[in-house]
């Protein structure tokens, strides 16, 4: 066993880069930067068209913080079960490895249907309100709206599909602890989709007024 486990080390100092880190995670670091770029400008977009929308309805209308909120503490809590994840691939741990992936996957897949929830009635209270559906083509706040936390609900739905590929792979035993590298680099890129949600919670909805 240690055999093995020196020989995967050695093997993982042969695809170091000359920073010391493995290259497939200075690729995800790279990927990461370029998407704060994507994020930065469509909140910054969001922010700067911010109370110009001639067309209701508006954020304080439609908005539920409460239920965001919960929706925000589930993504959160989604963090920590890919934290335990890594720990326990780390240690050897395949059993408790698949569990933990199962509930990151399980809690941000109960996140996105509160996405799918808040998205429906936001067009209903559209219809409500003004008789047009809460959609893209009616305002400067919805189309802004809609863009933004659309891509981001697609990351999340990049990642759980991510998260249960590798939940496979530990339930067939293909993926084991010398191949950790494979959970902590989709855990990099699940925190930061957990962090982009938490600056879009903040600049959408807590600032909404």
């Amino acid at each position: 066993m240690q055999e093995a486990h020196a020989h995967a080390a050695v093997l993982d100092a042969g695809h170091t880069t000359t920073t010391g880190l493995n290259h497939r995670k200075l690729l995800m670091w790279t990927f990461l930067a370029s998407e704060c770029l994507f994020f930065g400008s469509l909140i910054a977009t969001y922010m700067s068209y911010r109370g110009r929308s001639l067309v209701g309805p508006y954020p304080a209308e439609v908005f539920d913080i409460p239920f965001t909120s919960v929706s925000t503490f589930v993504l959160l809590m989604s963090s920590l079960m890919m934290v335990l994840a890594l720990a326990a691939i780390q240690r050897g741990d395949q059993r408790r490895a698949a569990i933990w992936l199962m509930a990151t996957a399980l809690l941000g897949s109960l996140f996105l249907g509160g996405q799918y929830y808040e998205f429906t009635t936001f067009y209903r209270e559209g219809l409500a309100i003004n008789g047009q559906p809460f959609w893209l083509p009616w305002s400067l706040f919805s189309t802004t709206f809609f863009v933004l936390t659309g891509f981001h609900g697609t990351h999340v739905t990049i990642g759980v599909i991510w998260l249960l590929s590798l939940w496979i792979q530990v339930v067939r035993g293909e993926l084991k602890q010398e191949h950790s590298l494979h959970i902590e680099i989709a855990g990099l890129y699940w925190h930061f989709v957990d962090v982009v949600w938490i600056v879009i919670f903040t600049a959408v909805y807590l600032l909404h007024g």
